[in-house]
């Protein structure tokens, strides 16, 4: 027997995401879009073979809720991992920066022939490709939301 939702059910509650195929991604990559997070919060762990970085996303799904009830749009700390990666190049990325905030456009999938790279396309011409064996990308919400400090939403005029 199946039950229809509740109201509870929609209680904020961390994101836990994982990203096997690329419509998965286009999920991950509308939720990662606007997050920001200062260069040295990068890490590749080239023997584990996992690519992470700790993320202050902007919480697109809270926009609707918060703009009815009235509160500041949050952000939440989450960390993007992308797991069996082979190789990491940067373009426009000073690596281990902590004065450097980037920003998130998007993240996409190239197929190739033998896996693929997963392309990290950031604000003012950056991006990290990520060459992979196979897809996989996990997003985890780490910290509680807070009040966005712009207290805004962020805006991508045509």
């Amino acid at each position: 027997m199946t039950q229809d939702a509740t109201f509870e059910d929609g209680a904020a509650r961390p994101l836990r995401l994982v990203a096997m195929d690329e419509d998965d991604l286009q999920v991950l990559s509308a939720l990662c879009q606007d997050a920001v997070f200062p260069a040295s919060e990068m890490q590749w762990q080239r023997g584990r073979a996992r690519f992470g970085i700790l993320l202050n996303r902007f919480r697109w799904e809270d926009v609707p809720f918060a703009q009815r009830g009235g509160r500041t749009p949050e952000r939440v700390q989450s960390v993007l991992a992308v797991e069996n990666v082979e190789r990491v190049a940067s373009q426009g990325v000073p690596r281990g920066d902590a004065d450097t905030i980037l920003s998130v456009l998007s993240v996409t999938f190239e197929p190739g022939e033998a896996g693929g790279a997963v392309i990290l396309t950031l604000a003012g011409d950056g991006a990290i490709r990520l060459q992979v064996s196979e897809l996989e990308v996990a997003l985890r919400d780490v910290t509680r939301p807070y009040a966005a400090v712009s207290g805004k939403v962020p805006d991508h005029p045509a």
